[in-house]
């Protein structure tokens, strides 16, 4: 194929996805109309992520007045966060809790779209930007637990790091030296320390935010460019106005989220089984502690390495992450209805080996 002829397709592609022509704002709010059907609840959970995540920068705002990002002070501004500074409890507490919901969410709501086949012609970068949003908000995670230099964060970051250099073992030639690489590149030292904190302190609080700022502009773009998917059915009951009808109802599932999250942040004490304790600050000349696991969102990948080879699960992970990122292509001409039971599979997946992935593990190891 041509050079000219492969631009001219690539522009007809994008103009395809991104009718930008057609866009009028005035009528894209009072014309626009969202399906009802057995999955409309569905839709929801994309504006509950996207309500969580602007929480998310509220109270990390709030915190970023007192938290100090070097490994003497870190520990000890989380501390008189939660101590000293009014209703410092609150906001961190509200600020952790706001941070497993939007996982929570982002996670449903991609489920529930697979099973509408929200994927579908001309909505394919509509669901790469929603995968996309949803690794980095797997990094939020992943960064952000680093930050209190408590002595569980700092060791379950280490295993975390070196579960990316021991990658390089089973890569072929040149390419066994880039996850040593990149281990390097993100942790800045010879092990975790001032670089790291500095580095995963500026992920957390400056790149991601930029990064799914930007990602989920086009996101949102799009999907008011294409509308609601149409859901599980080939037709839905019937149609409703996105605004007043639907708009308010957004708003209300809003109002009761943030009540829901109040009551958490304000009811539940730090040493609460359901909350986020301080935990001693890091000694790097401790002992490693007992029992250490990453958050609860990455459970569905803890636990299975540590009852396969290393291999599998890097191999499934991988299979995993290109899959879905081709899903517009791969499941193109999938029913809704096998699209429905995958995702009702992969969710309880997820449900079991979270809830009940330590049982599994001591069941297995005996």
């Amino acid at each position: 194929m041509k050079l000219p002829e492969t631009i001219e397709r690539t522009e007809a592609y994008l103009a395809e996805r991104f009718p930008v022509e057609k866009m009028n704002y005035a009528s894209m709010i009072l014309k626009k109309e969202v399906p009802v059907h057995r999955l409309s609840w569905g839709y929801y959970m994309g504006g509950l992520a996207l309500f969580f995540f602007l929480v998310q920068i509220a109270t990390g705002v709030m915190l970023l007045f007192y938290y100090q990002p070097t490994v003497s002070d870190a520990h000890a501004s989380v501390e008189y966060i939660t101590e000293h500074v009014p209703a410092g409890a609150l906001v961190r507490n509200i600020h952790a809790w706001a941070s497993s919901l939007m996982i929570a969410s982002v996670m449903v709501h991609l489920l529930s779209a697979f099973a509408m086949k929200a994927f579908g012609k001309p909505r394919e970068i509509t669901w790469i930007t929603g995968v996309a949003l949803l690794g980095i908000t797997f990094a939020f995670g992943f960064t952000g637990y680093l930050l209190p230099w408590h002595q569980i964060a700092v060791n379950a970051t280490k295993i975390g790091l070196q579960t990316i250099e021991e990658i390089g073992a089973y890569l072929p030639g040149q390419m066994a030296t880039w996850p040593k690489a990149m281990k390097e590149i993100i942790q800045g030292e010879a092990s975790v320390g001032q670089a790291t904190l500095s580095r995963f302190f500026a992920l957390h609080v400056i790149i991601l935010p930029l990064s799914i700022a930007g990602i989920l502009g086009i996101h949102l773009l799009s999907v008011q460019l294409h509308g609601m998917s149409q859901g599980v059915d080939e037709k839905p009951r019937r149609m409703e106005k996105f605004f007043p009808t639907y708009f308010l109802k957004d708003l209300s599932v809003w109002g009761v989220a943030f009540m829901v999250l109040f009551i958490l942040g304000l009811c539940l004490p730090f040493d609460s089984l359901f909350a986020y304790p301080l935990f001693e600050p890091f000694n790097a000349k401790g002992s490693t502690p007992d029992g250490i696991k990453p958050e609860w969102y990455f459970f569905w990948v803890y636990y299975p390495l540590e009852l396969l080879p290393f291999w599998v699960i890097m191999l499934g992970q991988t299979v995993l992450g290109v899959v879905m990122m081709a899903t517009p292509w791969i499941f193109k001409n999938t029913n809704r209805r096998t699209l429905k039971v995958l995702a009702v599979a992969a969710g309880a997946y997820l449900v079991v080996m979270t809830v009940f992935g330590e049982k599994i593990y001591h069941l297995f190891k005996g």
